[in-house]
């Protein structure tokens, strides 16, 4: 199967883009619910919870995991690719998000002025930031730190006219500082797209990790036969949780348009 773990239900617009572009494969979605917010949490906890995550996904029988969490792929996923993998499966594979939203974001930028909004744990990581200037040292890098815009879409407030206040609070230094290309560093973001584009410059380019990674994940199963030959095709679905809260079923069905069946499990 292909694992998605999410540190609470964001990772689920991951997955539809997933299941848009490659619904024949069998998914195993994971959300950390339990432990959500990963994002003002520290890098060995980040990395400790990410790591029993991916544990339990490859014993599930996942052989290709992606770390839809902008946060774990910030803090955790490098550790797991250089120091995890190679003594306990070798043979498998982790992803993040980072890497390929980077990509998109420099390929579409024309003046190399980026933005980046994110989670705490995102933005302080630092992540974007050296993996742009990486691949474009020139590039221009302008990020904001939301951390109350995952509280108010997981309450369902995405219409709540505070939200358009609050945004427009974030938002304010990068209108300031002209970028022309927005990385959203947080899959919940996805949601209030709309609204941020409203408060942005109109021609400027919006950069959802979901869409980008789930072009990205089709090209790396193309190049990778390795991992996509071991891969079973059935259609299957499963969706698991740490922790089945009053409000998930709810916001299920608004990440993926649909309502689902989760099971509870422990970590």
């Amino acid at each position: 199967m292909i694992g998605v773990f999410d540190s609470g239900f964001g990772g689920l617009l991951v997955l539809k883009e997933f299941l848009r572009l490659l619904p024949d494969y069998d998914y195993l979605y994971l959300g950390d619910n339990a432990r959500i917010p990963y994002g003002t949490r520290s890098d060995e906890v980040v990395y400790r919870f990410t790591q029993q995550a991916v544990d339990y996904l490859f014993q599930q029988g996942c052989i290709l995991i992606i770390l839809a969490c902008h946060t774990a792929s910030s803090k955790a996923l490098r550790r797991i690719q250089q120091q995890y993998l190679p003594v306990h499966y070798p043979d498998r594979r982790v992803l993040g998000v980072v890497i390929p939203t980077v990509e998109a974001a420099l390929a579409r930028s024309r003046q190399g002025r980026i933005g980046v909004i994110g989670t705490e744990g995102t933005v302080t990581s630092n992540s974007f930031a050296i993996e742009l200037k990486k691949l474009e040292p020139a590039t221009q890098v302008f990020q904001q730190a939301c951390p109350l815009l995952v509280p108010i879409i997981e309450a369902g407030e995405q219409e709540w006219e505070g939200t358009d206040l609050i945004l427009k609070r974030y938002l304010a230094p990068l209108n300031q500082a002209q970028v022309d290309t927005l990385i959203l560093g947080c899959t919940h973001y996805s949601i209030v797209k709309s609204q941020i584009q409203s408060l942005l410059n109109h021609d400027l380019e919006i950069i959802c990790s979901a869409e980008v990674t789930g072009v990205k994940l089709a090209d790396y199963l193309k190049r990778h036969p390795e991992i996509e030959t071991r891969l079973s095709r059935q259609g299957q679905r499963r969706y698991l949780t740490t922790d089945l809260t009053p409000g998930f079923q709810r916001l299920a069905s608004l990440f993926m348009g649909h309502p689902i069946a989760p099971e509870i499990v422990e970590l």
